[in-house]
């Protein structure tokens, strides 16, 4: 598998690599156009003076005198300044004068010119190209050569022709130099980009190899593994880090959510099957005697709805967590203040038995409210069964129904043990029972509250706890219709 450190540093570094063949191909060959550009419109145009300067020498003195010192003086300043060979013919091509600017050469080696150049100037009137002249130069030079004319009468006669011959190897060499200055240059960015281009990608990979790590040692059930280091980036990674964070804060929390839920399941289902089992054995194998069977039989039964009951509960959450992957929106309006009344007539009995008294302040008339009655009822049903279960005996049940800014509230208070403050976020959570409840709730198993919280998260509405100095006191909302 190819990292993809690796494959961003690839691709960084071809990138790279193709923008400097193809800058170093365009400045080779803009620059190689430019030098020879400028060296043939320099030799052009020095041709061009001296055939202007012999012709008006023709006129003047009307023959050419190589020999003249004006001449040869002028000859040698134009030959010395533009680093060029000037040579001077007749019409036929017969050399007469030749210079370097700093030596004269009358009859040496050079006594012809190529015949190819000559017809070419007789023909076109001009020639211009890179040749060595038939062998009179030992390496190939630009040369310009035009013809020397004069206006005789109606007739343009041609009376000579100059060559001017530019050494390119001087040209050649400053552009090495330059092409050589750019290719140091080149490499020297080329490194620096290289380099700039691994630290950056192991500043982009290294977080998302610790996330990687992470995530296998959370496969491995390691929860508590987080990535730091990485919240003053600012950028993607920083986001992604504090993604990572809040994803692993919420898989170490459902995992210990996970983790209670299974024991305080396994404690609720071990203790009344324990018992059912241990009084059955003890009724089969006649440890208990005949005449206590029914009272144990009835503990037996008594256990066996609570098993029923944990089931049932179990079975409502399924119910409301389906309910939950859905939109949930409150679908009709009901009364609130008669779903109230039902759910107080029906646990009427059981106030009754531990003579409790029930104080009840609604307002008159309806009172429309949105959202789900059935699901209402149950919340209504829970809070006031839990009230009545752990209020003090011969106290009061407090119910208050008010209206404030479109919601309606509802207050259920009782008069008991106070719940510790550590306590009261806990009471909402799956299978949990407050400490000191535990030995007097015998019928409870710790799912009430929690569909409560559930019902009124699905319909959008809040519900809150307080307990002091005896006093506990829920209060949830709904939308008034």
């Amino acid at each position: 598998m190819r990292s993809l450190y690796r494959r961003q540093l690839t691709m960084m570094v071809g990138i790279m690599l193709v923008s400097f063949t193809l800058l170093a191909g365009a400045f080779m060959l803009l620059s190689y156009r430019y030098i020879m550009g400028e060296t043939r419109d320099s030799v052009i145009r020095n041709a061009g003076y001296i055939s202007s300067f012999t012709s008006t020498y023709y006129r003047r003195y009307l023959t050419l005198n190589v020999q003249d010192e004006f001449y040869s003086s002028y000859m040698a300043s134009i030959a010395m300044i533009s680093n060029s060979h000037i040579i001077v013919a007749d019409p036929e091509g017969a050399v007469l004068y030749a210079t370097d600017g700093s030596h004269f050469y009358s009859n040496g080696s050079l006594e012809q010119l190529p015949e190819n150049i000559v017809t070419q100037v007789k023909t076109h009137g001009s020639f211009q190209g890179m040749t060595n002249l038939g062998g009179t130069y030992p390496e190939r030079r630009y040369v310009s050569a035009l013809p020397v004319t004069n206006q005789v009468g109606p007739l343009v006669v041609t009376q000579g022709m100059v060559l001017v011959a530019a050494d390119a190897s001087n040209l050649n060499g400053m552009w090495s130099s330059t092409a050589t200055i750019f290719f140091f240059s080149a490499v020297v960015v080329f490194l620096i980009s290289v380099i700039a281009s691994t630290l950056t990608s192991a500043y982009q990979t290294r977080p998302l190899n610790e996330m990687a790590e992470a995530a296998r040692k959370f496969g491995q059930g390691e929860f508590d593994v987080r990535v730091t280091g990485y919240e003053d980036r600012g950028d993607e990674i920083s986001d992604l880090a504090e993604a990572f964070n809040s994803m692993a804060n919420s898989l170490e929390k459902v995992e210990s959510q996970r983790s209670e839920f299974i024991a305080n399941v396994s404690h609720e289902l071990k203790t009344p099957m324990t018992t059912i089992a241990g009084f059955a054995e003890g009724i089969l194998d006649g440890t208990i005697p005949p005449e206590r069977e029914r009272e144990y039989l009835q503990i037996v039964v008594s256990e066996t709805r609570r098993l029923s009951r944990l089931v049932r509960r179990m079975l409502d959450l399924s119910r409301l967590k389906a309910l939950a992957e859905t939109t949930v929106t409150a679908q009709e309006t009901f009364d609130l203040n008669e779903v109230m009344s039902q759910v107080l007539i029906s646990l009427e009995a059981k106030i009754t038995d531990r003579k409790l008294d029930v104080e009840v302040v609604m307002p008159e008339g309806k009172l429309l409210v949105w959202g789900d009655p059935d699901a209402i009822t149950q919340v209504c049903y829970n809070l006031l069964d839990n009230a009545a279960k752990f209020a003090a005996p011969g106290t009061a049940i407090s119910v208050q129904i008010t209206k404030k800014d479109a919601k309606a509230y509802v207050t259920v208070r009782n008069l008991g043990n106070t719940i510790p403050p550590d306590e009261l976020p806990l009471l909402f959570e799956r299978f949990h029972k407050a400490d000191y409840s535990r030995s007097m709730d015998r019928e409870g198993v710790g799912l009430g509250l929690y569909i409560v919280k559930t019902i009124l998260g699905n319909l959008k509405e809040t519900i809150t706890v307080t307990s002091e100095d005896g006093v506990t006191q829920f209060q949830f909302t709904l939308t008034l219709a």
